[in-house]
């Protein structure tokens, strides 16, 4: 994890950090959540100094109120973070005071006490089939050179053919699709937990052709997506690539990676395809996830229902 400074005691920092590693070894967060909650009680210290005159210590924090919290999340609302923003925050901080309160260092009854932020409801902006497939194909790519054309078109396809995280796509070996291919893949994503999903035979033969222009030596222990030195893929690129293809193609600015993934959800669902099925295959631990995707085909249907109506 990168080195910050830390505006706390070093009582506080050792046990953060503890608290840190156990999110990562023992509860297998995600690199992604256990860098989202470092940062956050990161900014947290930072107002604590603030608001206590000095770095805190785990005797400050011993028996915080709703009203120390809510001065932190009324901070950094007045710095531009949303609901979603201050929501996650609170619970990085709720998390690192219960942890604290196991090895009974503080009083946590004042994070719990406190309400989080009402979050918006906010429905996933799907491609539309064709745009999708456009955006997926080998020929509709910018990249000049060919090899990273078909990188990109390979992993695009497997964001929306499969229903995969970016992350999930680019930390494929080269050993979990095979040059043969296999009809179902085996993938592991967030918390470690590993899921079955099927691959599409034009996604194998993308990857297929991916495989023979590569110009690099794709080992089967090692990923199998490159960057254009050779060393791992890293997805910032596929999302600038993206960008540059949602522009040339008129698409909105919602157009991105993970909408791929929502469109292959979408898509699904407004096919036939049962809730149930959509969740294990987006590894979804909550079906209640999965269900967001009704409202996302309930306000198509009302749109269509509303411009083809004669008396709408």
């Amino acid at each position: 994890m990168q080195e910050f400074l830390i505006p706390a005691k070093p009582d506080l920092q050792a046990a953060r950090e503890t608290w840190l590693k156990m999110l990562a070894r023992e509860r297998r967060l995600s690199p992604e959540t256990v860098e989202a909650y470092e940062r956050d009680t990161r900014q947290f210290l930072h107002f604590l100094t603030g608001h206590c005159g000095g770095s805190p210590g785990i005797s400050d924090i011993a028996d915080l109120r709703p009203a120390d919290l809510r001065g932190f999340l009324a901070a950094r609302r007045a710095g531009g973070a949303g609901a979603r923003t201050l929501g996650r925050g609170l619970a990085g901080i709720r998390s690192l005071l219960r942890f604290l309160e196991r090895r009974g260092l503080v009083n946590a009854a004042g994070a719990a006490a406190l309400r989080a932020p009402r979050q918006p409801k906010s429905l996933p902006k799907p491609l539309t089939a064709s745009d999708a497939k456009h955006v997926v194909s080998v020929e509709g790519q910018l990249a000049e050179e060919p090899w990273i054309a078909a990188r990109n078109a390979a992993v695009l396809t497997l964001l929306y053919g499969s229903g995969l995280r970016i992350s999930e796509a680019l930390g494929l070996s080269g050993a979990d699709l095979s040059s043969a291919g296999d009809s179902v893949l085996r993938v592991t994503g967030k918390g470690g937990k590993t899921r079955l999903v099927p691959v599409l035979p034009v996604a194998l033969r993308a990857i297929a052709e991916y495989r023979r222009l590569c110009p690099y030596h794709l080992d089967p222990k090692g990923l199998l997506f490159r960057g254009a030195r050779g060393g791992p893929l890293n997805p910032a690129i596929v999302q600038r690539d993206m960008a540059k293809l949602r522009s040339a193609l008129n698409l909105p600015d919602t157009a991105t990676p993970h909408a791929l993934r929502h469109s292959f959800a979408t898509h699904l669902l407004g096919r036939g395809g049962d809730l149930r099925t959509i969740q294990e295959l987006l590894g979804h631990a909550s079906l209640s996830t999965t269900q967001i995707y009704t409202g996302v085909d309930t306000a198509r249907l009302l749109e269509i229902y509303e411009a083809a109506h004669p008396r709408a």
